[in-house]
């Protein structure tokens, strides 16, 4: 029956994106559990089923992760960051090398292309940064930090550099939050002074040596 499979499908389809809207809104954050599956169906107006196979398919996406007699929690913000996430695993050096081609990229755009608008965010996000060290926040500094690197991408002003790097987002946080555990709480006045100047060579390269000193600080020399 053609047509009841096409209509199915666009169900499955649009409670999929309805899902997938609530978590990127932050809606859901990382590692809440969704409501139940009735509760669920009621709310979007469709059938078990289709909310079942919704599930199932943005947990095998990596999205969700479906924990069996406990529910269904979110495990990532978007499909990109499960993946990298199941790739990645616990590998700090891999993350830190990936984190440096996207960054190193971002910032010499961020340099070419920010706004003065953009320079105000970044200069609130640094005080943050410096407020949070001073106070010896280790948690709040995390959090500043990677706004300040979620920043630098979108001051890039490329649309499909930031998604992927918005697609980092969970093991970026895991990242940060390593090495600022293991002590380190990296500057980043000369990134954001080669961002103001607009020197593009300046920016990426004050980028790369900040990822280069992490991976050398934390899995060995970089290779």
């Amino acid at each position: 029956m053609p047509l009841a499979t096409t209509r199915r499908a666009g169900l499955v389809d649009q409670v999929i994106e309805q899902i997938r809207a609530a978590v990127a809104a932050g809606e859901w954050p990382v590692g809440t559990r969704l409501p139940p599956e009735a509760e669920l169906a009621e709310a979007l107006g469709v059938g078990r089923n289709t909310v079942r196979e919704a599930v199932r398919a943005l947990a095998h996406a990596g999205l969700l992760e479906v924990r069996q007699g406990d529910g269904t929690f979110v495990r990532a913000t978007s499909e990109i960051s499960g993946a990298i996430r199941r790739l990645a695993g616990t590998e700090l050096r891999e993350v830190l090398q990936v984190r440096r081609l996207l960054e190193a990229e971002g910032a010499r755009l961020a340099a070419q292309h920010r706004t003065a608008a953009d320079l105000a965010g970044l200069d609130a996000a640094m005080a943050a940064c410096e407020e949070a060290e001073r106070a010896a926040d280790l948690a709040a500094f995390t959090r500043a930090d990677l706004s300040f690197h979620q920043l630098v991408l979108r001051c890039a002003h490329n649309a499909v550099l930031a998604e992927l790097y918005r697609g980092l987002t969970e093991v970026v946080h895991a990242s940060v939050a390593t090495t600022v555990a293991g002590g380190r709480c990296e500057s980043h006045t000369g990134l954001l002074a080669a961002i103001r100047a607009g020197d593009a060579a300046a920016a990426a390269a004050e980028a790369e040596d900040i990822l280069d000193s992490l991976l050398r600080d934390h899995t060995g020399p970089a290779a």
